[in-house]
């Protein structure tokens, strides 16, 4: 008859069921690790192939029209001015790619000589792929303070020469729509040297960069 000290020995090791269940969680726990990682680089490698398919394009702001609407310096004292000014743009969207394109709102910057005279921002839009849409922006310059030699320049160039040379600086911040997913943001900067007639309120010369000024 086996002792009882022998029936001890062969019986198996207790494990307590805490630590069994604690292992097969963590088990389940990598499992979904791991599905959950084979799906994210399965994503991303179709937005990969896709992107590379399409061949995605930087977007076209340009700027087609611009014009002074209301324009008048003051001089309160001897070595100051005070200048009013509106001055409305209208820019042309361009969508190359076969994909839409969703805009943030984009801000501009009217400069005369250096002088920051006012800013502009157009609210966000979508762009269908291939296709081209106008925009407008509206700068109004309230009462900007200016030295007396910049504003006696800017009168000469008014109302003597009829030319008045600005520049317009502005960044617009794009990403490409996929899918009901959005690209990472694609900035193209706007720098455009105008010259404008503020007799005929038109457009005389126009010169435009993206990326920078291209002289």
């Amino acid at each position: 008859m086996p002792s009882s000290r022998g029936a001890a020995q062969s019986r198996p090791p207790y494990i307590p069921r805490s630590s069994s269940s604690s292992a097969s969680f963590k088990g389940c726990c990598c499992c979904l690790f791991l599905l959950f990682s084979f799906l994210a680089l399965l994503i991303l490698a179709v937005v990969l192939v896709v992107v590379l398919a399409l061949k995605p394009k930087k977007p076209q702001f340009d700027l087609q029209q611009v014009g002074i609407q209301y324009m008048n310096i003051t001089t309160p004292n001897p070595t100051a001015a005070s200048l009013s000014l509106n001055i409305r743009m209208i820019f042309t969207a361009v969508n190359p790619n076969k994909v839409g394109i969703k805009y943030g709102e984009s801000r501009f910057t009217v400069m005369y000589r250096g002088i920051p005279l006012g800013r502009a921002s157009i609210p966000g839009f979508f762009q269908d792929p291939h296709s081209q849409r106008q925009v407008d922006a509206t700068i109004a310059v309230d009462r900007v303070s200016l030295l007396q030699a910049d504003a006696a320049d800017l009168i000469r160039d008014a109302s003597l020469n009829d030319r008045v040379e600005l520049r317009i600086l502005g960044d617009v911040a794009a990403k490409i729509r996929l899918l009901s997913f959005d690209s990472p943001g694609v900035q193209v900067s706007v720098d455009c040297a105008i010259v404008i007639s503020p007799r005929k309120q038109s457009l005389t010369y126009k010169q435009c960069g993206f990326d920078g000024l291209n002289v």
